[in-house]
């Protein structure tokens, strides 16, 4: 295809973009990590220093991601090769476009698997309830799904098959039509679980354990674990919020949407803790985070809570619906390089992806269960633990997604012309912000992001 191809799909309105993007900065982590970062270091001044971070280095960041999106109006991948000529630059940052796309399809085929036990655990809850559950049969139950290969492909089938249908039908009937369902199913889920959850849970402890300053836990580990959250919780520098991107019209301000996306996505990170740790104090249940919170602890609290079945149910679709929007916006890029360079409907670009994943993934899916004893990153010693599934999600999380967001932010920063960032940025919005944006796009995001890198990389 030439340079000049562009999407011939947009949002409907500002709105609708902002919700897609919500739905791709709303994952998984909002829910079972940030909590439990948040309490285990510091409360209230962990709090202090992730909005430091948020407004300092990840909305110019997003804001930069955003607009090569709307610049380009493509794929990522020609939307940085077609922004590059425009600007006399070398057609080869297309690379980071490949960087970025690669990075998004290798993470959904681990997202998909963790999506399989969102959906095993929902379909428990349905069919039999954790009515009694203690932790080691909750453990059981959990190490039961992941040892059984044929069940975990099912799931990870049916959540592909979903992530196909919905991007098959394009932009407007498609991905907007879903998160205008999705998005607010999951603020009033989240709510009524708020809620219930601090009126039958142990609401001082919660808020104890999530606000209170304790400034003396705060040390240059807990910073750069601010400054990754911050980081990772808006998708800086993805290929999902470039192409989301691509889809918008001039009549978007950027530095608005991104406000509006970067506070939304902190209430519903914080409301998350309110949904979760009043009742694991209630029942006297040990503070987790990830996998063992949503899957062992919190069954076994919803085991002996009154109406826990019922909001099982409610929890694990909130969580289904999370995984849903995020999945969304790492399948689409992919997608649209299909339909923009390799000339195929959406429809089939859908199916080719949606099958391809489907089949990468169950390396992942192995990995828990036939392919348990693999290690492919043995050769490090420092990463020779890892499983198939884990080395996958070392590599993709942080390594490369790392990458393309320092590279995304010089491409920007420092490569473009003054011209074309003043324009996408100025456009709807004060003039008078650009300088303080461009300075700490240019100089505070990469160094940010750097400094987390290699800490990262080192521990």
């Amino acid at each position: 295809m030439s340079e000049n191809t562009s999407v011939n799909e947009h949002w409907s309105s500002q709105f609708a973009f902002i919700l897609a993007a919500l739905g791709s900065a709303i994952g998984l982590g909002n829910l079972w990590r940030f909590p439990y970062l948040v309490g285990e270091n510091g409360g209230g001044a962990f709090i202090i220093i992730y909005l430091a971070f948020i407004l300092l280095i990840s909305i110019p960041a997003l804001i930069a991601t955003i607009m090569v999106g709307r610049r380009g109006q493509c794929n990522p991948i020609l939307c940085l090769e077609k922004v590059s000529r425009q600007e006399g630059l070398s057609p080869k940052w297309g690379a980071l476009g490949w960087l970025l796309v690669l990075s998004a399809y290798f993470l959904l085929t681990v997202f998909s698997v963790v999506a399989s036990w969102i959906l095993d655990f929902l379909s428990f809850a349905i069919t039999d309830g954790f009515d009694g559950i203690n932790a080691s049969n909750a453990g059981m139950l959990y190490d039961n799904i992941k040892a059984n290969p044929v069940r975990m492909s099912m799931w990870h089938g049916v959540f592909m098959g979903l992530i196909m249908f919905i991007v098959g039908k394009g932009i407007r009937k498609g991905i907007e039509k879903a998160v205008k369902m999705i998005m607010p199913a999951l603020f009033i889920i989240q709510f009524c679980l708020v809620i219930y959850s601090l009126i039958n849970g142990n609401a001082a402890a919660a808020f104890d354990f999530l606000f209170t300053p304790d400034f003396s836990k705060i040390n240059m580990s807990v910073i750069l674990l601010a400054v990754g959250q911050a980081l990772l919780t808006l998708s800086v520098g993805g290929a999902g919020m470039l192409v989301y991107g691509a889809y918008i019209g001039d009549n978007v301000s950027i530095p608005r949407s991104s406000l509006v996306i970067a506070g939304m996505d902190t209430v519903v990170a914080l409301l998350a803790g309110l949904m979760i740790f009043p009742i694991v104090f209630q029942y006297g249940l040990v503070p987790d985070q990830g996998p063992g919170l949503m899957f062992v602890t919190l069954p076994v609290a919803f085991g002996q809570m009154p109406g826990g079945d019922f909001f099982a149910i409610l929890f694990f679709t909130l969580l289904l619906l999370a995984a849903l929007s995020t999945g969304l916006s790492m399948f689409e890029p992919v997608v649209a390089w299909f339909k923009d360079q390799r000339g195929v409907s959406r429809v089939a670009g859908a199916l080719i992806v949606g099958i391809a994943t489907w089949l990468v993934g169950l390396f992942n899916v192995f990995s828990f269960n036939i392919w348990s004893e693999i290690r492919p990153l043995s050769f490090i010693s420092s990463l020779k633990d890892l499983s198939i599934f884990g080395s996958v999600e070392y590599l993709t999380a942080n390594l490369a997604m790392p990458m393309g967001s320092i590279l995304i932010s010089i491409f920007v920063g420092w490569m473009i012309t003054e011209k074309m960032r003043a324009e996408e940025f100025t456009n709807n919005t004060n003039p008078k912000y650009y300088k303080y944006w461009h300075f700490i796009v240019r100089y505070l995001v990469p160094s940010a992001i750097a400094i987390v890198f290699i800490a990262s990389f080192y521990n």
